[in-house]
């Protein structure tokens, strides 16, 4: 099949997951009054992503302790990263290596060398982050869900970076939900999906990179669920 992304959207039993998941999304922004949403709605929801990606790392400062400033250097991070995530999707429709590089290096700064900031230094990730964004460049009639989900689980997989490639990977994720209409003014938190099961999601990320299609379908299905966990921390859902 000529559409990657549709390919593994039409796995057995992913259809209908994800059409459930996406039913449980819209409504959930839609009865939580989306369209009443305000910039502060989502500027919470990427500090809560913040922290929970940061917490995925490692880190164990709470997001109040973010929003005052604190913290250490892999939540500060992540902190940097989801305060310019949204002001890259204009780079990221053209560009996606280009946005990657420049989360890596909002991501890794002060926890890298310098030289090795935005810049991926495994060949065999760097082909794959450019097959992922030949990938992105074509139409697909796969679900902005499954994308985004893929797109994740890519990057984090490819190893392109010396480090923060899962904390890369979720940024995008959050990235192609907004830019394929699945969540345009970014107030839910797929990073707290994720951080609400760490061992499912590491054991997810890790079928899914074996590279066979079980993987991949174990991946999707555990997605699928995280992408409902994030929808239900969203600031709208309070």
């Amino acid at each position: 099949m000529s559409d990657p992304f549709l390919s593994a959207a039409l796995l057995e039993g992913i259809p209908s997951t994800y059409a459930g998941t996406r039913d449980g999304i819209d409504g959930i922004l839609r009865d939580r009054g989306l369209r009443r949403s305000t910039p502060d709605d989502t500027a919470r929801s990427l500090l809560l992503g913040a922290a929970a990606t940061a917490a995925l790392e490692g880190s164990t400062y709470d997001v109040e302790v973010l929003a005052s400033g604190g913290g250490d250097g892999i939540a500060r991070g992540a902190v940097r990263l989801s305060t310019e995530l949204l002001g890259l999707l204009p780079v990221w429709n053209h560009s996606p290596v280009q946005a990657l590089a420049r989360m890596h290096a909002l991501a890794a700064a002060g926890s890298v060398d310098d030289a090795d900031l935005g810049r991926p230094v495994h060949p065999e990730g760097v082909a794959r982050l450019t097959a992922l964004a030949a990938m992105l460049g074509e139409p697909t009639e796969a679900p902005g869900l499954v994308v985004a989900a893929l797109v994740h689980a890519e990057i984090a997989a490819a190893g392109a970076f010396a480090t923060h490639n899962a904390v890369v990977g979720r940024a995008a994720e959050r990235l192609v939900l907004v830019a394929k209409g699945v969540d345009p003014a970014s107030v839910t938190v797929p990073e707290a999906g994720h951080a609400a099961e760490p061992e499912g999601y590491r054991s997810a990320l890790t079928a899914y990179a074996g590279g066979d299609p079980t993987g991949v379908h174990q991946w999707l299905m555990y997605a699928s669920q995280a992408f409902t966990r994030g929808a239900e921390a969203s600031p709208l859902a309070r």
